[in-house]
């Protein structure tokens, strides 16, 4: 057969399992094309280990939904996997690290991981014998953790796909992939042609180059890694249950049992790219040569952390090489740029994420959207900056070293920075910015004092009281912050309006006027909190988060039709900077720049014009992010650094402030105002966000309306957002610690912080809809600790909006 709906290149687990969930979810007519045989590359090496614990919340969804199908395709297929569900344990000899353990033990508790529990050392020493449980502070306990047979999983999901239909190819290269103008596909390879009309890259260790055939440089590339099989153990021979799966996090190990010995494997922080631009086409089943000198820092602290080792022999090593992006997730799903070209690569843990990566794709291709906020994994959530070729080893060489290492909320890591500065960046810099990073962007956090270092902690930072002077210094004066970090699009066209109405689910702002713009799925779940300026000269801003600028462009591409053929959808978050004034004292500030009326009456709240900002002609919106009087005035970026300068000057005589995005997050928590990946993403709805209450329901043909409608009118949202107030003393919530009732878990946090102003700890938190009512008496862990907490009504600060309205 020369034609299928769908070819996949890659026969390792990922590629195997895309092609069994496609072929299970009806698509029969696909095809899996391998250029060896079934595992050759990462799978046929990998050591096979499974667990379900993932501090983010679709990724432990992924995991779990993985572990549950394994049982499946094995009696599905008939193929024996090797499962062995021992159960596993995370250890902490460390302070900070015991601390992380008990907090994630109750994040844990909300994704929905019930069989996991806190250990003590002597608890831990029970269930691993072998173990020297030396300076062991506490480990965490998981059921669902164990290992697998990785040969026979690969021929198990491809063996089920088979009796569903599907069709396995080995031993045939891909040579080149050629484009039709309808956009299916001619595979080239090296036995003939097969026509597509899909192609999924499930390349692997190839997948770079599986990439470059359509013109695509992947952030992926390969790393070698390490772990080692000994001879058979007394100890552990004698024993009468199967060792647990552990995670040495001190140790950077691992350790599993392997017949009547043990494996471990080793994640050194002296890691080793290979084949950085993807593996030479005739490797195969292959292993590189062991290098134990350079892992000698870590084998020393396995054999004190596994004495038994001393008097074993290493009956192998295993030194193979696979694949990692800059955060260590998959990279998963279509590409704007290429059409019917999907990606299904870069998944480190194949054996573990294989089966969900799988799921995702499958529906994201047969329905246009998957089930689960496939975000964490999403291609779109990176750019072209991604595709350096230092950037990528910076990057995944950093997630490698620290893939035991414990990431703070606050902690801003070096690798791949800085990269991408706002035009004003140098002067920010000397004034004390001290700097995050958003999808390249530098972006100022705070301003601190010369020599200024914030220690990274799961509490209350040393940046606690600077944070707090930025906050007031807004509320009762005028602050100034850098918006280059917000996305831009330009939407213009004689069908602009009917477009931007179609796609967007609120009524549209008449000129002169901006307003916040829900856009939904076509299941009514949100793909975005936005705001839409109408300039009044027939062009349109649609402003946004600016991590999400590609996931956004693919977004309006996928929605314009034949009939939008004269609308222009143009990202211009790189043409266009700005800065922004808060406070109630912004209007003095801007009065002494313009000679423009700014007067309540002539702009009002959520009005915007295009106006003379000194030498500038700048592009101003009335409205603010901290829930203050203020103004965002955006300019070019060549002129970002004047309008800056200007502003400064001007504000001079009002005692204006520089503030970073610290004091946003504490001043728009105070407000109640949700941000998108935390109160706002594709996996909940506008009933349970409160975003139905910027919903035109009146209007036709948007874009997840009858959806949306029927939540409204059935009230079928599962839980509702709402705020609380915290008592907490040096710790505040940072997202998806559990919320409980009298020892029921009600809900979860989706953000938190200090709300400086008006002092308290503060949190968002969808609640079932039973607890939402204000008063209402609840509690949530905070850094691993029970704390008193109470609903509150929203906007404990102003709640009337007055400010924002002078």
């Amino acid at each position: 057969m020369d034609h299928y709906r769908v070819v996949v290149i890659g026969g390792g687990v990922v590629g195997a399992s895309v092609l069994y969930h496609l072929a299970k979810f009806g698509w029969s007519d696909v095809c899996l094309i391998e250029r060896s045989v079934l595992t050759a590359g990462s799978s046929w090496h990998a050591a096979g280990g499974i667990h379900a614990l993932n501090a983010d919340p679709n990724m432990a969804a992924l995991q779990a939904y993985t572990i549950d199908l394994l049982a499946k395709i094995e009696e599905e297929s008939g193929q024996d996997i090797g499962l062995h569900m021992t159960g596993g344990i995370t250890v902490a000899s460390a302070p900070e690290r015991w601390e992380w353990l008990q907090s994630a033990y109750r994040i844990f508790q909300t994704i929905g991981i019930e069989d996991c529990w806190l250990m003590t050392p002597e608890e831990i020493k029970e269930r691993c014998p072998i173990m020297d449980t030396t300076g062991v502070i506490g480990g965490l306990w998981a059921d669902r953790e164990g290992y697998i047979d990785t040969t026979g999983t690969v021929q198990a999901y491809a063996g089920a796909a088979k009796k569903n239909g599907a069709t396995v190819i080995e031993h045939n290269r891909v040579l080149e992939l050629r484009q039709r103008p309808d956009h299916s596909w001619d595979v080239i390879t090296e036995k003939g042609t097969i026509h597509a009309e899909h192609v999924v890259n499930a390349g692997g260790l190839w997948a770079k180059q599986v990439g470059r055939m359509v013109g695509l440089e992947l952030p992926v590339t390969p790393l070698e890694h390490h772990y080692l099989l000994t001879e058979t153990i007394p100890e552990v021979a004698a024993l009468d249950f199967e060792l647990p799966m552990t995670v040495d996090l001190e140790g950077f190990t691992y350790m599993r049992q392997d017949q009547k010995g043990i494996l471990v494997g080793i994640y050194e922080t002296n890691y080793a790219h290979w084949s950085v631009d993807g593996a030479p086409w005739k490797y195969g089943i292959e292993l590189l040569q062991e290098n134990t000198d350079r892992i000698s820092d870590e084998l020393v602290m396995a054999f004190q952390r596994y004495p038994c080792l001393e008097t074993t022999g290493v009956k192998n090593w295993v030194n193979g090489a696979f694949t990692f992006s800059p955060d260590g997730n998959p990279l998963v799903g279509p590409v704007r740029s290429v059409k019917n070209y999907w990606l299904a690569c870069g998944v480190m843990a194949g054996f573990l994420q294989g089966g969900g990566v799988g799921k995702t794709l499958a529906e994201w291709m047969i329905h246009g959207e998957p089930e689960a906020d496939a975000w964490p994994m999403d291609i779109a959530r990176y750019g072209d900056f991604a595709s350096n070729r230092e950037y990528i080893k910076q990057t995944t060489g950093q997630f490698y070293s620290r893939r035991f290492v414990m990431t703070y909320p606050n902690e801003q890591l070096p690798a791949g920075r800085p990269l991408k500065k706002a035009p004003a960046h140098d002067g920010m810099d000397a004034a004390g910015a001290v700097w995050g990073c958003s999808w390249g962007l530098e972006v100022p956090l705070m301003f601190a004092p010369e020599g200024f270092e914030e220690n990274p902690t799961l509490r209350r930072s040393n940046a606690f009281d600077i944070v707090g002077e930025e906050c007031r210094a807004v509320r009762d004066g005028v602050g100034l912050i850098d918006i280059t970090g917000f996305s831009r699009y330009e939407v213009r066209g004689d069908g602009a309006e009917a477009w931007l109405d179609r796609v967007m689910a609120g009524r549209l702002p008449k000129p002169g006027r901006a307003r916040l713009a829900p856009m939904l799925g076509q299941d009514g779940r949100l793909k975005g909190d936005l705001t839409i300026f109408n300039w009044g000269d027939g062009i349109w801003w649609i402003m946004g988060s600016y991590y999400l600028r590609e996931w956004h462009m693919r977004w309006f591409h996928q929605h314009l039709g034949a009939e939008d053929s004269d609308v222009s959808v143009r990202d211009i978050s790189d043409d266009v900077a700005g800065f922004a004034l808060a406070g109630p004292k912004s209007r003095d500030v801007l009065s002494a720049l313009t000679h423009e009326d700014i007067s309540h009456k002539a702009l009002p709240f959520m009005g915007c014009k295009t106006m003379d900002v000194g030498l500038i002609r700048a592009k101003v919106g009335r409205l603010s992010v901290t829930g203050e009087f203020g103004f965002e005035i955006n300019c070019g970026a060549a002129e970002h650094i004047t309008l800056r300068r200007i502003l400064l000057e001007a504000g001079k005589a009002h005692g204006l402030c520089e503030f970073g995005y610290y004091a946003l997050n504490s001043l728009r928590l105070e407000k109640s105002f949700g941000i998108w990946s935390a109160e706002f993403t594709q996996g909940y709805t506008p009933g349970m966000t409160g975003m139905d209450r910027w919903i035109d329901f009146q209007k036709d043909g948007f874009i997840g309306k009858e959806a949306a409608l029927k939540e409204k009118q059935q009230n079928t949202a599962p839980q509702k957002l709402v705020t609380l107030d915290i008592d907490a003393d040096d710790a505040d919530a940072s997202g998806y610690e559990p919320v409980w009732k009298d020892g029921t878990r009600v809900g979860f946090i989706t953000s938190g912080g200090y709300g400086h102003y008006i002092g308290k700890s503060l949190a968002m938190a969808l609640v079932n809809p039973e607890f939402c009512e204000p008063g209402t008496e609840l509690t949530a862990h905070i850094v691993g600790r029970e704390r008193a907490a109470r609903v509150i009504s929203s906007s404990p600060f102003d709640p009337n909006g007055e400010k924002m309205r002078l």
